[in-house]
């Protein structure tokens, strides 16, 4: 949600929040179905809709779009209520912004935003000069998604300038399935990237990408026509640019390469949670243990509140012993996490690294792949894969093994 800061009726800023709501409609509970081929599978399908209008919420606007779809959303009031939120959220943006320029001064505080992303480019180019002296001045990276799609990566480094060219030419073309990523996507995981390779203490902003030119083919995996499957982009082939990055800049082993997208509900509402898994070690760390990486870092419902609010029980949910690749210095480990409903509930799973590995770096090992299992009434267990959607009934459960992250050195 974007919304312009005036001073003197002259816009002077944007403020923005982004929201990550449980359920847009879509053909399954969660608005993320695993094999989604098309963005009308995937729930409601905004491309821009002015939401306040003259200082009032629009809320018949977007009950609208919400509601009046092929598969309309399970969880309006929800839906509204987090808007809401984000409105208020950018409201206090902006007063705390013209606090601040009535205090300091329009020029002067422009200037200091000016000088922050300033900063924030001479680092990163500092950072590719020194990588290229050491390493020279090309890199390259490759890594998969489970179905076999490449993600390639070269880059080309200017160690005079510190400019460099992310090149992403051989990556796989897009698919028929929802793992496509729009190339803002791979801007946003290139920009934490590099924000990660900094040695310096610098909020993150525009001016990371500043020296970065990037070459990405239309059509790709990431750089998709505009009416096939995305959701899956966002939230896993993410994942797989951050482990490409840092794997080409030789930064550390990889990490679970996954947010394992858990969605379940019915009729009547839906839940969304992604789940923790195990870091990859570095040159001088081990990897931590049960926790979120990368580009999902978020914070998981509370057992108290996901039982009390939602008709399941939390069976496990506890460290994956040993799922964290070997070496001199060790990959952290995944998670289990064991969910049995209470009433007949439709469970979807959006997940990698089920059949591929976290690469491990510098001779370390790889990590524990992921795994999904039902649990059947007879207590038989079925691998369902990585992405899979079905109904589970009273007296099954849901098994998710997280991966772990890779292990680093000999």
């Amino acid at each position: 949600m974007i919304t312009p800061v005036f001073h003197n009726n002259e816009i002077i800023f944007f403020v923005a929040s982004r929201g990550h709501h449980s359920d847009i409609g879509g053909i399954s509970p969660g608005s993320m179905p695993p094999h989604s081929v098309t963005l009308e599978e995937e729930g409601a399908n905004i491309i821009a809709f002015k939401l306040v209008k003259n200082g009032k919420f629009d809320e018949k606007g977007i009950t609208d779009i919400l509601m009046n779809q092929k598969h309309p959303s399970r969880g309006l009031k929800d839906n509204l209520s987090d808007l809401r939120a984000q409105v208020a959220a950018n409201n206090s943006g902006i007063r705390l912004l013209l606090s601040l320029v009535n205090d300091q001064g329009l020029n002067k505080v422009q200037a200091y935003m000016q000088f922050i992303q300033h900063n924030a480019e001479i680092a990163v180019r500092h950072m590719l000069k020194n990588f290229a002296s050491t390493h020279g001045s090309r890199a390259t990276a490759i890594d998969h998604l489970d179905d076999g799609t490449p993600i390639q990566l070269t880059i080309d480094i200017d160690i005079e300038t510190g400019n460099a060219c992310f090149d992403f030419d051989g990556t796989g073309p897009q698919q028929l399935g929802n793992l496509n990523a729009p190339p803002a996507v791979t801007y946003s995981a290139v920009i934490y990237s590099l924000r990660s390779l900094v040695g310096q203490d610098i909020p993150l902003n525009q001016g990371c990408l500043a020296p970065i030119e990037f070459k990405i083919p239309p059509f790709s995996l990431l750089n998709p026509s505009n009416d096939v499957g995305v959701v899956g982009g966002n939230v896993l082939t993410s994942q797989r640019v951050v482990d490409v990055v840092l794997k080409a800049f030789k930064a550390c082993a990889d990490s679970q390469g996954c947010m394992n997208n858990l969605t379940f509900g019915d009729d009547r509402f839906g839940y969304y949670e992604t789940i923790a898994g195990g870091a990859g070690a570095g040159p001088t760390w081990e990897g931590r243990s049960g926790v979120h990486t990368h580009c999902t870092n978020t914070r998981i419902t509370d057992p108290e509140i996901l039982e009390r609010r939602y008709p399941v029980l939390l069976r496990r949910f506890s460290l994956r012993p040993d799922s964290g690749g070997a070496g001199k210095l060790k990959g952290g480990d995944g998670v289990i996490r064991e969910i049995e409903p209470l009433r007949p509930l439709v469970m979807s799973i959006l997940s990698e690294r089920r059949s591929l590995r976290p690469y491990g770096l510098a001779g370390g090992e790889p990590a524990e792949r992921g795994r999904n299992l039902l649990i059947k009434k007879d207590g038989t267990a079925l691998n369902i894969g990585g992405k899979r959607s079905g109904p589970i009934d009273v007296g099954e459960r849901l098994v998710i093994m997280s991966p772990g992250g890779g292990g680093y050195g000999v």
